[in-house]
């Protein structure tokens, strides 16, 4: 069976290991151990009788309910099947400027998405030296022969602050990033990103793991996002719910945008069960206030545990994974962990800036990280 690309294969993983995939415990797919929660498993039951009928195809009631939870008018939001549905019809867009600006490493459906449609990208790397201060510009070749924009990053109070030196024009360009960063966590404050959406054409937030990030301390441009025709956010709701497996993101951006992407897609993106969970899951204040009391304590103990391990280095991270570099190659200790402990993490030989030395881990409950702790000091 074929490596996977993503996380989260647990096939995968039980055909190497050698038993069920219900066994494997998988800290390779960053979704939170919390869910999903019990008003977002009530309202899929509820739904059920309604399986006879087509969904409602402008999915009215889910898109006053995320209109209600960002402060937004419905018209500004747009459903798909999951935020990789969206991404693709961004793909389209951003193909028809000049360039695209990528910030690397960078999730693989961003290329995927941008090498369907013949996209020209940039590619401009982000250190991943932890240290406060200016770190070192870039001004490597990328691949495909386009040369590296530059790109600093400097540490202020929690947050990363985005500078780009972009040389040339950009408002025949765009610029793709996500906030916080996958896979190394950084997330970049709000204010460093506004002065790009007046330089570049069309500017794309991916916010999949902002929810993560307590209200007090997120940096998402949502609040902005009426003042720029030119920037699109896209958001998930299967991380922090704990729902990949009924695929639901959402895009925020300028209505006429909007209008021209579902001229351009297929009907019925978003199934009834989906939407319902959607609904009751926003509404759930409870499980998110929950979700937030429980990241940053775990952590910060898995942090510190793997920061003990000799040949271990982890990344300080805003989000619920852990990007980690490794003395030992991480790909032969994925094999380790899974035959001799059944636990799954992520390589990251999808991400080339990191290759065969690097591995992400989501944070999971407290015992689930202690197990994959005491598997990774006898590996």
């Amino acid at each position: 069976m074929r490596q996977p690309a993503h996380g989260g294969n647990l096939a995968w993983a039980a055909a190497l290991a050698g038993c069920p995939p219900d066994a494997i415990l998988d800290f390779s797919a960053s979704i939170s151990p919390l869910g999903p929660p019990n008003s977002a498993i009530a309202a899929i039951q509820s739904q059920i009788g309604n399986l006879k009928h087509y969904p409602d195809p402008n999915y009215s009631e889910l898109r006053l309910a995320l209109s209600h939870f960002h402060q937004l008018p419905p018209e500004w939001i747009l459903p798909g099947n999951g935020s990789a549905e969206l991404l693709t019809l961004i793909g389209r867009e951003l193909a028809e400027l000049a360039a695209t600006i990528l910030i690397t490493p960078a999730f693989g459906d961003y290329y995927r998405t941008l090498r369907a449609y013949n996209a020209n990208v940039l590619e401009c790397p982000l250190s991943l030296v932890s240290q406060c201060g200016l770190l070192p510009r870039g001004d490597a070749k990328g691949d495909g022969g386009f040369p590296h924009e530059q790109l600093r990053t400097r540490r202020v109070t929690g947050h990363w602050s985005l500078f780009l030196d972009t040389g040339d024009r950009t408002n025949d360009k765009g610029l793709l990033l996500n906030n916080p960063h996958n896979p190394t966590g950084k997330i970049f404050s709000r204010d460093s990103i506004l002065p790009y959406l007046e330089q570049f054409a069309l500017v794309v937030v991916d916010e999949a793991f902002m929810d993560f990030v307590p209200p007090n301390e997120e940096q998402s441009l949502i609040p902005v996002v009426q003042e720029y025709a030119n920037l699109v956010v896209l958001r998930s709701l299967t991380k922090f719910y704990s729902l990949p497996g009924l695929r639901l993101g959402y895009a925020i951006a300028h209505p006429d945008c909007l209008a021209k992407w579902q001229l351009w897609r297929d009907p019925w993106p978003v199934n009834t069960l989906a939407a319902a969970a959607a609904i009751a899951a926003l509404q759930d204040t409870e499980f998110q206030q929950q979700t937030w009391a429980w990241l940053p304590p775990a952590r910060n103990q898995l942090f510190q545990g793997l920061a003990e391990i000799s040949g271990l280095q982890p990344q300080v991270s805003a989000a619920n994974f852990l990007l980690v570099k490794s003395q030992e190659s991480t790909s032969q200790l994925q094999q380790q962990l899974l035959k001799h402990h059944q636990i799954l993490i992520r390589d990251c030989l999808s991400f080339k800036e990191l290759g065969d030395r690097f591995f992400r881990v989501a944070i999971r409950s407290n015992s689930d990280n202690q197990r994959l702790l005491t598997a990774l000091k006898e590996s």
